[in-house]
C-alpha cells in the first residue's frame, strides 16, 4: 500500500511540473505583452529593440508578474499533482481546463494584463511615446488638488456632477420604469404594441438617440418652438433656451428668482446645470424601458395565488401593492439602482456629442475627463494621471455598490 502510494505521487510529480513551468511561461508572455514600454515604432520594429525596451522601462512591473505567475503555477501545480493518481478526476481536470485555456488566455490577456498595466502606470508620468518615470501617488494627489487648487478642480468638478446624476437619474428612472411594468402587466388590450412601443428607445442606437436630442434642444429646435406656441395659447411670452449651453444651476435659479445670488466661488451650490438635467431627461428616456422590462419579468413571476388570498382578505390593491409586490420586487429593486447607479456614473457618450463637458464644465465626467487626459484632447497627453482617475472611479464605483447592496437586501432573504 505504502509503495502504490509513493508511485502515485512520484507519477503526479513530473505532470505537476510540467503545469507550472506551463503556466509560468504563459503568464510571463502576457505579462511581455502588456509592458509598460515606450511607444513608436522604433520600439516596435523588431523584438529584439523590443525586448531591450522592456528591460530599461518595465523591470518592476515584469518583477511583479513573474511572482504572480509563480503563484499561480503554484497552485495549479498541486491541483494537477492531487487529482493526476485518480483516472476520472484527472480526466475531469484536463477536459475542464481545455475548454476553458480559450478563454483565460483572452482574459488574462486583455484583461487582467491591461489592468496590471494601467495599475503600473497610474503611479508614472507616461505619455505613451516616452518611456514611464515614476512618480509615486502623485497623480492620485493631482486627482484631488481641487480641494486647495481651484484651477485642478477638473476632477472634483467631475464627481460632483455624476453626484447630482445618480441623485435625479436613479430614483426618477427606477420610479418609471416599476410604474410602466405595472402598467403593461395589467390586462390591457394592445398590450403587446404597447410593450413594443415604450421598449423601442432603449434598441436604438444611443448615438442616434443623442443626435435627435440635441436636434431638438436647439435654441431654434421643435422643444422651443412647442413651448413657444402652447404658452403662447396662454400669452405668456417663451424666450428660447439654449438646453445644451446654459450653465446657469437649478438651485442658483431658484435663489435668483427670490433676488439672491450665490458666487462663482461656492459653485458646488449652484445645483445641477440646465444643459446637465437636459442630459439627465434623455438618460431617463433611452433607460427606463430597459428597466421595464426586469421589473415586467419580476411581477409575472408573482405567484397570481397571493394577490387572490389577499383579495379575500379584503385587501385593497394599495395594500397589495405594498404588502406583497413592493416586497417580493426588492431583489430586481436593487439590481436596479445597482446598475442605474454605475450606468450614471459611467456616462460618456451623451456628454461627448452633446456638450464636451460643457458648459463651464457643467456637464463634464469622470469618464469623460479620462478620456480627454488619456488621448490628449485638451492639452498633453497624460496616460498615467488618467489610469489614476480611472481606478479612483472604480473604488468608488465599488464601495457604492457594496453600500447599496447592504440597504437594498436587508430583509430580502424572507422572500
Amino acid at each position: 500500500m505504502e509503495k502504490r502510494q509513493t508511485s502515485s505521487g512520484q507519477q503526479g510529480t513530473t505532470p505537476a511540473i510540467i503545469a507550472f513551468f506551463g503556466v509560468v511561461l504563459i503568464i510571463f508572455v502576457i505579462a511581455l505583452l502588456n509592458a509598460p514600454t515606450m511607444g513608436g515604432a522604433r520600439v516596435m520594429a523588431s523584438l529584439q529593440t523590443y525586448f531591450a525596451e522592456v528591460r530599461a522601462t518595465a523591470i518592476p512591473f515584469m518583477i511583479v508578474a513573474t511572482i504572480f505567475a509563480i503563484v499561480v503555477g503554484l497552485f495549479i501545480a498541486r491541483e494537477v499533482k492531487k487529482v493526476w493518481s485518480h483516472k476520472r478526476n484527472r480526466q475531469q481536470f484536463l477536459t475542464g481546463y481545455a475548454f476553458l485555456a480559450p478563454y483565460l488566455i483572452v482574459t488574462f490577456t486583455f484583461t487582467v494584463g491591461v489592468i496590471l498595466f494601467a495599475l503600473y502606470i497610474s503611479f508614472t508620468k507616461y505619455d505613451i511615446f516616452s518611456r514611464p518615470v515614476w512618480v509615486g501617488l502623485d497623480n492620485y494627489k493631482q486627482a484631488f488638488a481641487g480641494f486647495t487648487d481651484s484651477t485642478k478642480r477638473n476632477f472634483l468638478q467631475a464627481l460632483y456632477n455624476v453626484l447630482w446624476y445618480s441623485i435625479i437619474v436613479v430614483p426618477t428612472q427606477t420610479f418609471l420604469a416599476l410604474q410602466m411594468a405595472r402598467l403593461l402587466n395589467a390586462p390591457v388590450k394592445f398590450k403587446q404594441f404597447f410593450r413594443t412601443v415604450f421598449y423601442a428607445p432603449s434598441v436604438t442606437s444611443s448615438v442616434v438617440i443623442t443626435l435627435i436630442f440635441v436636434w431638438l434642444y436647439l435654441k431654434s429646435g421643435y422643444l422651443n418652438f412647442f413651448l413657444q406656441s402652447f404658452l403662447g395659447w396662454f400669452g405668456i411670452v417663451f424666450k428660447p433656451i439654449a438646453w445644451l449651453g446654459d450653465p446657469r444651476g437649478l438651485i442658483q435659479l431658484i435663489v435668483e428668482a427670490f433676488g439672491g445670488k450665490i458666487p462663482s466661488t461656492q459653485w458646488y451650490f449652484r445645483g445641477p446645470s440646465i444643459a446637465w438635467m437636459a442630459i439627465m431627461f434623455q438618460n431617463i428616456f433611452t433607460t427606463v424601458p430597459t428597466f421595464m422590462i426586469m421589473y415586467l419579468a419580476a411581477l409575472q413571476d408573482i405567484n397570481p395565488a397571493l394577490y387572490e388570498a389577499a383579495s379575500i382578505e379584503g385587501a385593497s390593491k394599495r395594500q397589495m401593492f405594498k404588502q406583497i409586490t413592493r416586497p417580493l420586487l426588492r431583489p430586481i429593486t436593487m439590481m436596479i439602482v445597482v446598475l442605474g447607479t454605475i450606468g450614471t456614473l459611467q456616462i460618456f457618450d451623451q456628454v461627448y456629442l452633446a456638450t464636451q463637458g460643457g458648459p463651464l464644465k457643467t456637464s463634464l465626467t469622470p469618464v469623460y475627463l479620462i478620456f480627454t487626459e488619456a488621448l490628449g484632447v485638451n492639452g498633453p497627453i497624460t496616460m498615467g494621471y488618467a489610469s489614476a482617475l480611472a481606478f479612483i472611479l472604480a473604488a468608488i464605483i465599488f464601495v457604492l455598490t457594496l453600500l447599496q447592496r447592504r440597504v437594498l437586501t436587508q430583509g430580502t432573504e424572507m422572500y
